[in-house]
C-alpha cells in the first residue's frame, strides 16, 4: 500500500487532464489557437526532456524518447485545457554539423526572444553537473529575453540528498536565480514531478 501512496503523491496534476498532440512546426513563431499560456521545455541534448514530459503528463510515450541526442528538430506542441507544452530542440548536440547547430541556435533565440505568447521557459539541466558551455550560452539568451524561467534539475535520483541540496544551491547561485526558481526532478522515481506540474498550472492561471 505504501508504494501506491508514494505513486499517487508523485503524480503530476497534469496527468489527470486530457492532452493532445497539436503538431510539429519548424517556425518558432507559429501561432497556436485557441490562445493559452505556453511553456517551452528546453535543455541540452539528452538531458531527459522527453522522459520528463512523459512523466509530467502521465503518458508513457507521448513524447518520443530516443537514445540518439538531437532527435527533436522541430517544435513539438501539446495542448492541455489551460496551457500548451512546447518541446524545443536540444542544444549542444556534438554530432550536429556547424550549420545545424547555428540553425538550432537561431530557432531557440527567435522562440525565446520574439514569441509574444510564451508565458515561461522550463530550462532542464543535469543535476549531476555544473552548467556546460552550451548551457552558459543559452543562459545569455534567457537573460537577454527577460522571460520567466524555472530551472529544473533532472536525474536527481543519481545524487544523494546532501549532493542534491548542494547542487540546487550551486545552480541558483551560478544562474542568478532565486531558490524557488530551481526545482529538482526525477522521471525515474517521480520525485518533484507533482510539484513541477503544480507550478505550471499556477503559472498558467496567473498568465
Amino acid at each position: 500500500m505504501s508504494g501506491a501512496r508514494d505513486a499517487a503523491a508523485n503524480r503530476s496534476p497534469l496527468a489527470t487532464l486530457p492532452i493532445e498532440f497539436v503538431g510539429s512546426f519548424p517556425d518558432p513563431l507559429h501561432r497556436l489557437d485557441p490562445p493559452a499560456a505556453e511553456f517551452a521545455f528546453v535543455g541540452r541534448s539528452n538531458v531527459g526532456k522527453s522522459s520528463l514530459l512523459n512523466a509530467l503528463v502521465g503518458r508513457k510515450a507521448l513524447a518520443r524518447v530516443s537514445s540518439t541526442p538531437g532527435k527533436t528538430q522541430l517544435l513539438n506542441v501539446y495542448r492541455l485545457p489551460s496551457l500548451y507544452l512546447i518541446d524545443l530542440p536540444g542544444y549542444g548536440f556534438a554530432r550536429a554539423s556547424k550549420e545545424e547547430r547555428h540553425a538550432y541556435r537561431r530557432l531557440l533565440e527567435k522562440m525565446v526572444r520574439q514569441r509574444a505568447s510564451l508565458a515561461g521557459v522550463v530550462w532542464l539541466l543535469d543535476a549531476r553537473h555544473p552548467p556546460s558551455k552550451e548551457d552558459a550560452e543559452f543562459h545569455a539568451i534567457l537573460t537577454a529575453s527577460e522571460r520567466p524561467v524555472l530551472a529544473v534539475l533532472t536525474k536527481s535520483d543519481k545524487l544523494s540528498r546532501a549532493q542534491l541540496v548542494r547542487s540546487l544551491a550551486e545552480r541558483a547561485g551560478e544562474l542568478g536565480l532565486e531558490a524557488d526558481q530551481v526545482q529538482a526532478v526525477s522521471a525515474q522515481t517521480g520525485a518533484g514531478i507533482a510539484e513541477l506540474g503544480a507550478s505550471l498550472l499556477a503559472a498558467a492561471a496567473e498568465d
